[in-house]
Order: structure tokens, then C-alpha cells, then sequence
């Protein structure tokens, strides 16, 4: 028998209140993911992706309803957790890093104070050995000289240090999930690539699962082990990294990829392809394949029944009416 997942999310349903009427951010989101494995979740701005991570931490704003078949960590059901319970969870159990680590970190408080905090409350340490194990985490991500960085505030560190401080503070209490919302957007190419390089590294040593969101499919190719590619709240594909970039399904995945120059292939000044049309609104009653008003292989069909996110014979999750052969064939 296989072993259990580590994370395991099925149904997962998350709407707002609006002033228009109800958003519907997330839309029957199933995924599954082992220990010590990488899911990233990719697509457009507004497709669901960090509303999916906050809704797994229960970090979800006040307008907002979370339903779901199964949502489980390791042992954990997330669903019969109060909020007590889920605060002792993060940090302890599964931790998240912020896309954008100033507006993460308390401008108010010192480095140090920041990250002994983490320790104080959840492994119970007195302050002066919280010091000194988050001197010794700057130092393991690779922040020198650590001497006086745990009296500075977060206005005295670049980008990248800055986030480096808050890869440091969601480990030091060994968590067995971390939920890294694109990390490294904020950040320039050469910092994006050492941090990368090192959550890598410390995934690695840790054993840790991780659940990576972004849009960059360049990220993608370098940490996944499996692609969720998320479109109007749903998953409309889902595989093996290499299979998915090598071989996409689904017509969205296929227009992704088209945007992004291959290296070697694509000529210097050629022209990118792009996915016409905008995402459509996500509020009131929705039917039909989110993307039918973007594809161009959309056909009656499309716009009647919202498809099922169906199983292919490889393994790959595909949320399309059609195969792949009769829609590359046809264009």
C-alpha cells in the first residue's frame, strides 16, 4: 500500500464577499503532495494561487469562506482545528514565506526580537539561547557577519537579506511544510537565483515538503517535482514538471509556455506568443470552462458544463473536453 500523503487538499472551495456578490477565488482545488516533494502552483495574477496557500495556513481575510472535502497536514486536520490550535500549528508544523518580506517583517522590532520570537512561543526557549540559535540560522542562510544583524531592523537590510531573514525565521522551528508565495518576485535576477539555490538546499537537508507559487515558468523547470497550473480559481493541469513543460495538455499550459523564450530556439527580436483576452469575472453564478472565452480551440461545448478535472493514462490531471491530439491537430 502506498504511503499517505503529507498534505492532502480535495474540494477545497474559497468565495468572498464583494460588493458585485460572491467571488469564487478557489473552485473545487484537489491536490496531493509527498513528504519531502515540491508542488508549484503557477499561473496569471488573480488565478487563485496565494488564496489557495492562505487558505491552507487559515490565514484568509475576515470576507472570506473556506469549505473543503479533506484539508490535511501529516496528522493534522486542518478543518477541525479552532484558532488556538492553528496558531500553535504554524511555525511549528508548516510555516509560509511572504512574497514581499517588508511588508512581512515589523518595522517596529529588531531582527533579533523577530526571530527570537518564533522559538520563545513555539519551542518554549528562554531569550538568550532564542539568540543564539537565530544568530546561528542567519548564519546557516548564509548572512555574514551575524554579530550585529539581530540589532538591526528591517529597513537597515537589502531585499534579498530580508528575505533571507524570513527563510530563517519559518525553519528555525524545524517545520515539515513551508509555503513560499513567490519569494523572489520582488527581487533582482542574481539574488532570485541564490535564494532559490538555497531553499533548495535547505529542503534538501531538512526533508522538508514545499508547496512553491509563482508565475515564472523558469522557476518552475529548476525546483518542481509536479506543476499545478491554475487558471480562474481551478487547477486545469497537473503532472510531472518535465512532462508538463515538455508536453502540455491543456490549451492555457500550451499558451503559457509560448510566451516564454526557449533558450537556443528563440531568435533574438522574434516575437513572443500571448494569450489574448482577459481573465474572465469571477463573481455570481459561473458555467463552463473558465478559459473558453481565451482558447482557440473553444467550441459550444465549452461554454455549458464546467469540466471536470479528469485522469489521463499517464497519470496527468487535465480540465479540457477534448485531447490534446484533435486540439494540436486542429490548429
Amino acid at each position: 500500500m502506498a504511503d499517505a500523503p503529507f498534505v492532502s487538499v480535495s474540494g477545497l472551495d474559497i468565495d468572498l464577499e464583494v460588493p458585485g456578490g460572491r467571488l469564487h477565488a478557489v473552485r473545487d482545488s484537489s491536490f496531493d503532495i509527498a513528504l519531502g516533494e515540491t508542488l508549484c502552483i503557477v499561473g496569471e495574477s488573480g488565478s487563485g494561487k496565494s488564496m489557495t496557500a492562505l487558505g491552507l495556513m487559515g490565514l484568509l481575510p475576515s470576507n472570506a469562506h473556506r469549505s473543503a472535502r479533506r484539508l490535511r497536514v501529516g496528522n493534522h486536520d486542518l478543518l477541525s482545528l479552532n484558532r488556538r490550535e492553528m496558531a500553535d500549528l504554524m511555525g511549528r508544523e508548516m510555516a509560509m514565506i511572504f512574497q514581499e518580506p517588508m511588508t512581512s517583517l515589523n518595522p517596529c522590532y529588531t531582527v533579533g526580537n523577530q526571530m527570537s520570537e518564533m522559538l520563545i512561543r513555539h519551542l518554549r526557549m528562554g531569550r538568550r539561547p532564542a539568540l543564539t540559535l537565530a544568530r546561528d540560522w542567519l548564519d546557516r542562510v548564509g548572512i555574514p557577519p551575524t554579530a550585529g544583524r539581530l540589532d538591526q531592523y528591517p529597513h537597515q537590510l537589502s531585499g534579498g537579506l530580508r528575505q533571507r531573514v524570513m527563510i530563517a525565521m519559518m525553519l528555525m522551528c524545524s517545520p515539515k511544510l513551508i509555503i513560499a508565495d513567490e519569494p523572489t518576485t520582488a527581487l533582482d535576477v542574481t539574488i532570485q537565483a541564490q535564494i532559490l539555490h538555497l531553499l533548495a538546499g535547505l529542503q534538501r537537508e531538512l526533508g522538508i515538503t514545499m508547496i512553491f507559487i509563482t508565475h515564472d515558468l523558469g522557476v518552475v523547470s529548476r525546483i518542481a517535482d509536479r506543476v499545478a497550473v491554475m487558471y480562474a480559481g481551478q487547477i486545469v493541469e497537473m503532472g510531472r514538471t518535465r512532462e508538463i513543460l515538455r508536453d502540455p495538455q491543456h490549451p492555457y499550459t500550451r499558451g503559457l509556455l509560448e510566451c516564454v523564450p526557449a533558450p537556443g530556439k528563440t531568435r533574438p527580436g522574434a516575437h513572443l506568443g500571448t494569450i489574448p483576452g482577459t481573465v474572465p469575472s469571477l463573481v455570481g453564478q459561473l458555467s463552463g470552462c473558465g478559459f473558453a472565452g481565451r482558447c482557440p480551440h473553444a467550441a459550444v461545448g465549452c461554454r455549458g458544463e464546467i469540466p471536470a478535472l479528469t485522469v489521463r493514462a499517464d497519470g496527468r490531471q487535465v480540465r479540457c473536453l477534448f485531447t490534446p491530439d484533435a486540439l494540436w491537430s486542429a490548429a
